[in-house]
């Protein structure tokens, strides 16, 4: 939604960028009575952070379906404030937030499994450990009994990040276009085979969906040629 960005404290006057804080209590006196001030400008980008720390903790005390339940919910706090413009510029597509969206499905899998296999239990730690390094795991690592997962965690986090990215380029050129045609079109097989397709090709989705967002930021027209290229010679 468009917002104003600058706040002015009714109290004392003192101004903030809510962009920066996503709070309206002043942060000199603490009152909530303030007044936008300044131009609106698209903002879905909250102040979440994706916080595995208590679950990693309790991953050396707990069964691995609590600590899968607790990894779930995890996930789904920060998905639920998450968001891709800041200020009205669009942002990259993080790890951290495919992470999160990978995690939830993980996560709930696992609590809801009648048996938790070695490799899954290896691999939903890994996932905790990527929280805290920062990088998911690639496509080779992911055990095949939880493809369905990493697929859909993709195809929900590109849905979430293409209908921000509309949001500011409303009016796309041809190549833009055909390029998100594509992207939907390949979201919507992973979804109707129920997110389960090889992690490799769900990962290409990824590296496209990047690479339209370098063009679009950055005016990388080689992205652009290369997420085309893509389209036609992985997906």
């Amino acid at each position: 939604m468009k917002i104003r960005g600058e706040r002015e404290c009714s109290a004392c006057g003192t101004r903030w960028s809510y962009y920066e804080t996503g709070s309206i209590s002043c942060p000199e006196c603490g009152s909530v009575q303030s007044v936008g001030v300044g131009e609106r400008a698209e903002h879905t980008a909250g102040q979440a952070t994706l916080d595995l720390g208590a679950v990693t903790t309790a991953a050396d005390e707990k069964p691995p379906a609590a600590v899968a339940e607790m990894a779930a919910e995890a996930a789904r706090d920060y998905l639920r404030t998450a968001g891709f413009i800041h200020a009205g510029d669009l942002q990259p597509f993080t790890d951290t937030y495919l992470l999160a969206a990978e995690l939830r499905r993980v996560g709930a899998t696992l609590s809801r499994a009648m048996r938790i296999t070695e490799d899954e239990e290896l691999y939903l730690l890994s996932l905790l450990q990527a929280g805290v390094d920062g990088e998911r795991a690639p496509p080779a690592e992911v055990p095949e009994s939880l493809w369905a997962e990493r697929g859909l965690g993709v195809a929900a986090a590109t849905d979430a990040y293409v209908s921000d990215l509309r949001r500011i380029y409303d009016d796309p050129d041809a190549h833009v276009t055909e390029v998100l045609s594509s992207i939907r079109a390949h979201r919507k097989r992973i979804e109707a085979l129920d997110g389960d397709v090889a992690p490799d090709q769900a990962e290409a989705v990824v590296r496209t969906v990047r690479d339209l967002s370098a063009y679009l930021r950055e005016g990388d027209e080689t992205a652009l040629a290369r997420a085309g290229d893509r389209l036609e010679e992985e997906l």
